[in-house]
């Protein structure tokens, strides 16, 4: 008896894991599953849909996970969860397997097979007739219909998992690429109540009514291989092919008068449990029939498809059993379903397309298929629309709102900065609480425009702007990150007024991380390393081979430029605070020890950023440190005391290696350490024709 209660306990709490709804995945787990040259965008709604970024930040479709959008239960109670990629024209770039409980592949064939089959998306598109399984009686393929290749012995759950990818995929197209006019969804209304018969249903124009003779197939089929290969309808020409019956049952009024009571009851109790799914009746009194041999209950009909706005419906058998009222016309009859929380809306024409499918030949013989319109026009008084939302405001507007609270002490921090660095640049540096000062604002630098802010500028998106300037794409992609593209415009400024020395200097946060290092180094005694002058000036060319190279990989290989660009570990040290693989924090924190004896030896000679905003400095225009006649003749002390050598020994600044550091604006203020001021304070002075000395 134990051992029953011990079972049952457990098999309560198995059924509890299963019917719970997984969490979502979270953003970094999501990013990663992303593959290069694709990286994952902004988040566009509460339901897991987020931005796909090609290798040039531009918007290049979207991604998001099946269970939210589409949550069909699988042959486990759970549903099957999938990760889709799909492009702007509605084509699959990649389908993987998130999680799964399927039975016959937890303990039975492995996910080996399902994930080959989820191979097959790619490339393909939503707005084509994709089905699950090798054509009508396994003859090679062929027709309008894109068959996908199943797995034996799970049929029913892949055509599962492709009802799942293709209802997702769906909902996301309807709202992010094509819209819908008419606003949200309608449903039916409850309360509209009407005492209806089927002959009432008729002649009101509620249900569509569909007759194609065999003279009409032959007719469809004229012209092509298969135009011979109907017996039958060249035998009795006028005898009906096709006799079908649409009748929408979401409206009570409807589904009444055309189902028995028994059968009204099961519906109810099943739309009880899917409040969302609209009940489409099927009724086929001819040969054409409405499921193929190979149909299992409760997928998606071979031959029935369904389409709004040029959007597929993503239709599926609800496994009921069907028995119609009287007066109702005789046939196969079945009832399919469609949520409307994936795009449908009842209240709206669609059209429902049925496939006539011919083969040509004995052995493999050729499949040809032609479709048959039947469009459903609805009454507008059985159903209710919702008043619509407001629409939600541009994702650029959004990224905009969100980080309001982290823009307004961003700019008042850019602000000030500029403001001092613009009209007492000279004043700053000769105070002597300078070196505070300046490390106090590096520090703010990486806590807060770095590591809170994140705020670190990439060559990345230098990259990703050459890239999509040269595909003549749009630069929208920007205003995605308000935060960043606000210290790019400061940079852009400081460009015209300094050079490269604002950022580099004052507004990197890897930067500041490598000046503290070496405020470390020295505080700790360590020696410093300077090469000679002549090796200097050669290594400082590494920073532009290196730009070059990535520029190059950005055109040639992009499907590369992301580990191409981890020569920046800039996302290592500052965007992830190193929570990353081994090799990235090793590299990272090398360069940072290195920092402690070579004074920021990366800057100077391996960052491709650096480069560019190097180059960016030639718009710089005036020269802003103070030089005087006697600077490098005789006097070399700023050039001395300059650690990044950005001085030459004739006393000329060359900008472009200059980081703003302000130590020779301190100098050349000081009439203690300046030696043009300490020999013009020794000079004598003439006083009426005396000669005074100091």
């Amino acid at each position: 008896m134990k051992a029953l209660i011990l079972l049952l306990f457990a098999g309560f709490w198995t059924a509890l894991a299963v019917a719970a709804p997984a969490s979502p995945l979270d953003r970094p787990a999501l990013a990663q599953l992303v593959q290069p040259p694709y990286a994952l965008g902004e988040p566009i709604d509460e339901r897991g849909v987020y931005q796909l970024l090609n290798s040039g930040g531009a918007l290049a479709g979207y991604v998001f996970e099946t269970e939210p959008l589409a949550p069909l239960p699988g042959f486990s109670g759970a549903p099957i969860d999938l990760l889709v990629m799909l492009d702007l024209d509605g084509r699959f770039l990649q389908v993987r397997l998130i999680e799964q409980n399927e039975p016959i592949f937890v303990s039975g064939l492995g996910e080996a097979p399902l994930n080959r089959f989820l191979e097959q998306y790619q490339g393909l598109s939503i707005n084509q007739n994709v089905v699950v399984g090798t054509p009508y009686g396994g003859a090679a393929s062929g027709g309008g219909m894109v068959h996908l290749d199943g797995v034996t012995k799970a049929t029913a759950s892949v055509r599962i998992a492709h009802e799942s990818i293709m209802g997702a995929a769906l909902a996301v197209a309807r709202e992010k690429m094509r819209g819908i006019a008419a606003g949200p969804a309608a449903y039916p209304d409850p309360d509209v109540d009407e005492d209806l018969s089927w002959a009432d249903l008729v002649a009101q124009g509620l249900v569509t009514h569909t007759r194609l003779s065999n003279a009409g197939i032959d007719a469809a089929f004229a012209g092509t291989t298969w135009e011979d290969d109907d017996p039958e309808a060249k035998a009795d020409p006028e005898a009906p092919y096709l006799d079908l019956w649409v009748a929408d049952l979401g409206p009570k009024s409807i589904a009444r008068a055309a189902l028995s009571p028994d059968s009204l009851a099961e519906l109810q109790e099943f739309l009880a449990i899917s409040p969302d799914e609209e009940p489409i009746l099927l009724i086929e009194t001819a040969r054409h029939g409405l499921v193929s041999p190979d149909f299992v209950r409760n997928t998606a009909p071979e031959w029935i498809a369904a389409e709004q706005d040029g959007l597929p419906v993503a239709l599926r058998d609800s496994d009921l059993m069907v028995e119609t009222a009287p007066g109702v016309p005789e046939g196969v009859a079945m009832i399919l379903r469609t949520d409307r929380r994936l795009g449908f809306d009842p209240g709206r024409d669609w059209d429902l397309t049925v496939t006539a499918v011919r083969e040509h030949g004995a052995f493999q013989p050729q499949v040809g298929s032609v479709t048959i319109e039947v469009p459903h026009r609805p009454e507008a008084r059985f159903f209710r629309r919702p008043a619509p939302v407001a629409a939600p405001p541009p994702p650029w507007v959004a990224a905009l709102q969100a980080r309001a609270p982290d823009l307004a002490p961003l700019g008042v921090f850019l602000a000030g900065l500029m403001a001092l660095l613009a009209f007492r640049q000279s004043a700053l540096a000769g105070a002597r609480a300078f070196p505070a000062l300046r490390f106090a604002v590096l520090a703010l630098v990486l806590g807060f425009v770095g590591w809170w802010g994140q705020g670190q500028l990439s060559i990345v998106t230098v990259l990703g702007v050459l890239r999509t300037l040269w595909e003549r794409g749009s630069l929208g992609f920007l205003l995605y990150d308000p935060f960043s593209l606000t210290i790019w415009v400061a940079a852009l400024l400081g460009f015209v007024l300094w050079g490269r020395g604002l950022f580099c200097g004052w507004l990197c946060p890897f930067g500041a991380l490598q000046e503290f290092a070496d405020l470390i180094g020295r505080k700790l005694g360590l020696p410093q390393f300077r090469p000679a002058p002549r090796w200097d000036a050669r290594l400082m060319w590494g920073k532009y081979l290196v730009l070059a190279g990535l520029v190059a990989c950005a055109f040639v290989a992009p499907g590369r430029i992301d580990t191409a660009a981890e020569v920046e570990p800039f996302k290592t040290a500052i965007t992830t605070l190193f929570r990353r693989d081994w090799y990235y924090v090793a590299y990272a924190l090398a360069i940072l020890l290195s920092s402690m004896v070579f004074f920021k030896g990366y800057c100077r000679y391996i960052c491709p950023l650096g480069a560019v905003m190097a180059i960016g400095g030639l718009l710089r225009g005036r020269d802003w440190i103070p030089r005087r006649t006697e600077c490098g003749s005789p006097c070399q002390l700023c050039r001395v005391k300059c650690r990044y050598g950005s001085i030459a020994k004739s006393g000329a600044v060359n900008y472009s290696e200059c980081f703003q550091c302000l130590d020779c604006v301190a100098i050349a203020e000081d009439p203690a350490r300046c030696v043009p001021l300490i020999l013009e304070a020794r000079r004598p002075v003439r006083t009426g024709g005396m000669q005074a000395a100091e």
